[in-house]
């Protein structure tokens, strides 16, 4: 069995009044809220959750890696994809879920070198802390571009340019259900325990997530799965905002038919600590990073309602690919190797089917913009939602 890295004395006290105000929360509801509320509190709450209360959560020295900490070769194939959508917008990119700022960097640097700097590099974040990172990574790494960009903490009243968001969707929170032996649905929610917390199933208390479980969920007893009414909102907000321009998502994920699969039974919630894998959704509340994977066939579908045109829906290696990543990588000098070797070995993650290549996705819509991306220009297997 796996040690998991001991935290801090004041990340624990951190961790423990975070299940304060959880269970304060459980309590006042009745006993008993939505595991969607569990997630949102865990990763947002103020001052409190994980998103919200400092921790240290991108790097090497972090949670987790994304593919912009891995390389920047990764920020510069996708400026490839904006530069050929800038023109036909307002010239405004807007990044949601920015990280340290690192893919912000990489892409501004690489759309001056192609002679498209946006007219403003909008970051939308609710992370103070992650704010004042991104702050001080891009004025250190681009002092001469930093009056380009801008922080917001909520969404334009109007958007025209080319929206981003790498590893957004997975962090909004998820709705959790499962099919039980009798094979009867059923919401499942959170209940506290002692000093911790239980699942808990009830009857469903949204007739839209009723709707949807009985849609999607297979009749398998005992099958626990998600279903993100988040994601739904999101894009269908973004879609109302968009005047004109692009929306480029990268995330891991599955169409419908891979996400609600028979043999899928246990869903796709994770914990993610001190790069560490961690099943149980209720270890350290607050210090804990929690994903569900994205189905992107929701997304789509969302999208497209909205009046959105579907551009195109891609594996995140096939699309980095088709920008060009592979001659990115052949710029380098292969003779310097203690350069070149660290970006080949990102290069090979970003691409390989076993590693991120295959499971992550890219999906993109457009309005008013032409629809033939660069990134979904070919490939070699059908991807369909």
């Amino acid at each position: 069995m796996t040690t998991l890295p001991a935290a801090s004395a004041e990340a624990l006290a951190t961790s423990q009044a975070l299940s304060r105000h959880i269970r304060q929360t459980i309590q006042a509801a009745g006993g008993w809220i939505p595991f969607s509320h569990y997630m949102e509190m865990a990763l947002y709450a103020p001052g409190l959750g994980y998103y919200a209360a400092g921790s240290h959560k991108l790097g090497e020295a972090g949670d987790f890696v994304t593919a912009p900490e891995l390389t920047p070769l990764f920020g510069r194939a996708l400026a490839r994809q904006l530069a050929e959508l800038l023109p036909q917008t307002a010239g405004m990119v807007y990044e949601f879920g920015a990280g340290t700022g690192q893919l912000a960097i990489d892409l501004l640097r690489e759309l001056a070198a192609l002679g498209r700097l946006p007219q403003k590099y909008v970051i939308i974040d609710l992370s103070p802390d992650l704010i004042e990172h991104q702050q001080h990574n891009i004025r250190a790494a681009l002092p001469e571009y930093f009056d380009r960009v801008e922080w917001a903490s909520q969404l334009p009243r109007e958007l025209d340019g080319v929206v981003i968001g790498n590893e957004v969707l997975d962090a909004m929170p998820c709705e959790m259900v499962f099919r039980d032996e009798q094979r009867q649905l059923r919401q499942r929610g959170v209940a506290a325990r002692g000093d911790g917390f239980s699942h808990e199933d009830r009857d469903f208390v949204d007739a839209r997530l009723a709707g949807l479980a009985a849609e999607l969920v297979p009749d398998i007893p005992r099958y626990e799965t998600e279903i993100s009414l988040a994601n739904r909102a999101f894009i269908a907000t973004l879609a109302g905002a968009l005047k004109r321009g692009a929306i480029l998502m990268i995330d891991y994920g599955h169409a419908a038919r891979e996400y609600y699969h028979p043999e899928r039974a246990m869903g796709t919630l994770l914990g993610h600590y001190r790069h560490h894998t961690v099943q149980d959704p209720f270890y350290l509340p607050g210090l804990m990073d929690l994903t569900c994977h994205v189905d992107f066939s929701a997304v789509a579908q969302s999208g497209i309602d909205a009046g959105l045109d579907l551009i195109g829906y891609a594996s995140q290696a096939q699309f980095l690919l088709n920008c060009g990543i592979v001659g990115l990588l052949e710029q380098l000098d292969a003779n310097d190797v203690m350069r070149y070797l660290p970006q080949a070995k990102a290069a090979q993650r970003l691409l390989t089917p076993q590693e991120m290549g295959e499971t992550f996705k890219a999906i993109g819509f457009g309005k008013g913009v032409d629809i033939d991306w660069l990134g979904f220009a070919q490939g070699d297997r059908c991807y369909t939602l």
